[in-house]
């Protein structure tokens, strides 16, 4: 069944965005809830395989449903068809969120080694915190960088400006800590066997 999504969401990217070759670096997966089966599946996979778990994802975005169809345009697919990587660790980030009084539990992420990924199929997008400073604004052609060494480097660290917002939100304030975090998005499952490090 994962075999088959995964042809279903090929598509063919505009020609001359990504250059293929071996990456190196290092990426972050912190799973939003128990694993099923033997990879991790994009929010759409979860939908015909898992009902329940599709509906307890979806659940978050009841405020803004259209944020899941929104497009991926260089993997001709949509946010539900991706998962979702950072090139940083979150400690800083979850540190940070503490410090404004969020109670957020110790866990480690799952670790993936960046080539395993095939950079056809992932691209880097960057995020931009909209006016009110929670909420992304939505992506143009220039938040989106090629699934390369060089630009993994260039956003392999957490922002001064990342922290001070977490720092000072207020009681009332969402808690998004990934907002203004480049996100790495890969189009289809991921199997369980190419990270290295899953801490439970």
């Amino acid at each position: 069944m994962v075999a088959r999504m995964m042809e279903t969401l090929e598509a063919k990217a505009p020609e001359g965005f990504f250059m293929t070759h071996t990456i190196t670096g290092i990426l972050y997966h912190r799973p939003a809830s128990a694993v099923r089966g033997n990879a991790i599946l994009p929010l759409n996979c979860l939908r015909d395989l898992h009902p329940d778990l599709y509906e307890l994802h979806t659940a978050k975005h009841a405020a803004a449903p259209a944020v899941l169809d929104q497009v991926v345009a260089p993997l001709g697919c949509s946010w539900g068809d991706v998962v979702f990587f950072s090139p940083v660790h979150p400690r800083p980030l979850l540190a940070a969120l503490r410090h404004s009084g969020r109670t957020v539990p110790e866990q480690e992420p799952w670790v993936l080694p960046a080539g395993r990924l095939d950079p056809d199929r992932t691209v880097i997008r960057l995020m931009r915190a909209g006016a009110a400073g929670h909420h992304a604004d939505p992506p143009d052609a220039d938040d989106y960088l090629p699934f390369t060494t060089a630009s993994l480097r260039a956003v392999n660290r957490v922002t001064v400006q990342a922290v001070r917002r977490l720092r000072t939100l207020q009681p009332d304030d969402p808690w998004l800590p990934w907002v203004d975090v480049p996100h790495v998005l890969y189009r289809g499952p991921v199997p369980l066997t190419w990270f290295d490090g899953r801490p439970t």
